[in-house]
């Protein structure tokens, strides 16, 4: 599949503090991405902050919904980037991030790479945003990361285990024969792989392009990355005395 357009979505959840940056970063990619079109839309759910209103400002198109649930929103945000790039025709590739990323600027040429190459599924990782604060934090979730990570494979491309909302991209044409997200709370990603995997559509696991997310304790979706955090983190998980 050769893309003729990519949409980009990605849901928010009183994000108003942290989506700038993270719209910032896939503008940059974007501009990467030229001559070929990219929309971004970024699902505005159960907001109670300014997260729609900085979302304009960046360049999104918004969508607002009152799901509180991620993969309900993703599908929204989906479904109108889908609309919007109707003239595009059936090759269409979706690449998904969350609102606390900053995605790198090779980013979506990497994925269209990928799709060029056959490939209908892209699942890419993560690393913590860099913070001071953060650095143990960063060393035990990277013990538990790259577990899967042989010495022998540290300059060698890694088929890693992981699927994240942050750093993934789809065809749109896989992406609606397995019928989309699930409107699930949490786990959608690896949900949808899931059913991309078992519909034999090609994935590929790189990482070459991973997505800097927040190293925060107290996240948007249960079961996520801040759950894991928290219970890496050693104030949290000392035995009480």
């Amino acid at each position: 599949m050769t893309p003729r357009a990519v949409g980009v979505v990605i849901p928010a959840h009183n994000e108003e503090h942290r989506i700038s940056a993270c719209l910032r970063s896939v503008q940059v990619a974007a501009a990467r991405a030229a001559p070929i079109p990219v929309v971004i839309v970024v699902t505005a759910d159960a907001c109670t902050d300014a997260t729609a209103a900085v979302a304009v400002r960046g360049g999104a198109h918004v969508v607002s919904t009152g799901s509180h649930n991620v993969g309900a929103a993703r599908t929204v945000g989906t479904k109108r980037a889908l609309e919007l790039l109707e003239d595009a025709g059936p090759d269409v590739w979706l690449a998904m991030t969350d609102a606390d990323s900053t995605v790198p600027t090779a980013w979506l040429t990497h994925q269209m790479d990928w799709a060029r190459r056959g490939y209908d599924v892209v699942l890419g990782t993560i690393r913590l945003a860099p913070t001071t604060t953060a650095l143990f934090l960063e060393a035990r979730h990277n013990t538990h990361y790259f577990r899967t990570r042989r010495v022998s494979e540290t300059h060698k491309a890694w088929e890693h285990p992981h699927v994240h909302g942050a750093n993934l991209g789809v065809s749109a044409l896989a992406y609606l024969r397995v019928g989309g997200f699930a409107s699930l709370p949490t786990g959608e990603d690896r949900d949808l792989a899931a059913r991309l995997s078992e519909a034999g559509h090609r994935i590929a696991r790189t990482d070459q392009h991973p997505v800097h997310t927040a190293a925060r304790l107290h996240g948007r979706a249960p079961g996520g990355l801040s759950d894991l955090l928290a219970s890496l983190h050693p104030a949290l998980t000392r035995p009480a005395a």
